[in-house]
């Protein structure tokens, strides 16, 4: 088996000290490979939501079922048409009237038309609606400029939106709303869905305590495990909480076996600043193989990334892919997002795609330093004419959780760029639909 180690030396610029975002992208990119043996569940449409589908969908049905009407107004035969040359209105007479679940199921005659709402079915003989604000009617007949339409005008074939036979929707894919009412119109009422990801994560510090235990001097409550059970539920993993785990190698060590029999992937947070680094590089080799633990990101510059086995010896058991992240909240979040998020995705079966980056203007000088990549909290507004224009949040401290609360964007300031000034164009990751 290919290690961590292996594929970050064929990625450029790779220093296990300071590497790029781009290039830690990368090796976890490389590493984070789909489960190779798919459990399938089978699960009703209204558990459906979110999950990874495990195999095509294929359509059993014509979508639409049969040809019918994109408009209200009036299906006739199209070969009544005149040929172009003719600029005569023209006229005909209303044999009938069809309705959404209410066919006319009489073929009426080369002079008549039928009446016709949006979705109800084109009549027998009938090849073209004329929409009804484009007709004059008196009584039981109807007028209208016929060069203003064509043969075969606002008729929905049967099977235009989705042929029988045809895969509606592709292993992979993360279910939507809009994928539900698409299962639905195929009469489909139960899709096969991959298992959930199993995410064990936990954080490390004797500082720490839990939510409802008083704080002694020199403590603080512990957010970090709130924050990452937050990211993971919206991701629609299985979490799995293995609660605070004490600064000493007995106690890690066993956190991260126990996690590492559990789960397909374990997160951390804390343990792997500058002071604790040699600890934790020490263990995660008895365990397994760290690819880096270091990037240049601010926040989130120590981060530990490579693979665990439960075995005695590396290689040995069951294994599962490691994240150790900063123990700053904010840190933790952006390493969450530009890191870890693509690995689940695509450990999920699913296929990740980019985070949708947006233009904007900065209203204000931002301090950056070359040769890391950035990401700092930013309010961002659009103007009247609909121009994004950011401002950050005020202090960019890793530890001010405050100002994730306040902001609604990551400024994501790229590797090479220095300090930028007012009017300057950055990208900015909205958090909505996000966080």
């Amino acid at each position: 088996m290919n290690t961590p180690r292996h594929f970050s030396s064929c990625v450029a610029e790779y220093d296990p000290n300071a590497l790029p975002v781009s290039a830690a992208q990368e090796i976890v990119r490389q590493w984070a490979l789909p489960r190779g043996r798919i459990e399938v569940e089978r699960v009703r449409l209204f558990d459906a939501l979110d999950r990874v589908l495990a195999k095509d969908v294929i359509s059993p049905i014509n979508v639409p079922f049969h040809d019918n009407s994109a408009m209200d107004g009036y299906a006739f035969d199209g070969s009544t048409l005149p040929d172009g040359s003719d600029d005569e209105p023209l006229r005909l007479t209303v044999a009938g009237t069809a309705l959404a679940g209410q066919p006319f199921e009489s073929r009426p005659l080369a002079a008549q038309c039928v009446r016709i709402m949006t979705g109800a079915l084109i009549p027998p003989g009938c090849d073209t609606v004329v929409p009804q604000e484009l007709v004059q009617r008196t009584g039981d007949a109807i007028t209208f400029a016929a060069a203003r339409i064509v043969r075969g005008a606002n008729r929905r074939l049967a099977g235009e939106d989705l042929a029988q036979g045809q895969p509606a929707l592709r292993q992979g894919r993360i279910v939507r709303a809009s994928d539900l009412g698409l299962l639905a119109s195929l009469g489909i009422g139960e899709v096969a869905v991959q298992r959930r990801l199993r995410v064990a994560f936990f954080s490390t510090g004797d500082e720490l305590r839990s939510v409802g235990e008083t704080l002694a001097p020199g403590c603080v409550y512990d957010s970090n495990r709130y924050t990452l059970f937050a990211m993971l539920r919206r991701m629609n993993v299985e979490p799995v909480d293995l609660g605070i785990v004490r600064d000493d190698r007995a106690s890690l060590e066993q956190a991260l076996r126990q996690a590492t029999q559990d789960a397909d992937v374990v997160i951390s947070s804390g343990g792997v600043s500058v002071g604790d680094a040699d600890f934790t590089r020490d263990l995660m080799n008895a365990l397994g193989d760290v690819a880096f633990w270091k990037i240049a990101m601010r926040p989130g510059r120590p981060l530990a990334f490579g693979r665990l086995w439960s075995g005695k010896r590396p290689g040995e058991g069951e294994s599962a892919l490691f994240f150790g992240l900063p123990g700053n909240p904010v840190a933790v979040m952006a390493t969450f997002y530009f890191i870890v998020r693509e690995a689940l995705l695509a450990m999920s079966g699913a296929t990740p795609h980019a985070l949708p980056l947006i233009s904007a203007t900065s209203s204000q000088p931002i301090s950056k330093r070359a040769g890391r990549t950035e990401f700092q909290r930013g309010v961002a507004r659009r103007d009247a004419a609909g121009r994004w224009h950011v401002v950050i949040t005020g202090p960019q401290g890793s530890g001010v959780l405050s100002s994730m609360s306040e902001a609604n964007c990551f400024i994501v300031l790229k590797h090479d760029a220095g300090n930028i000034d007012a009017g300057d164009s950055v990208e900015i990751l909205p958090f909505d639909g996000l966080i």
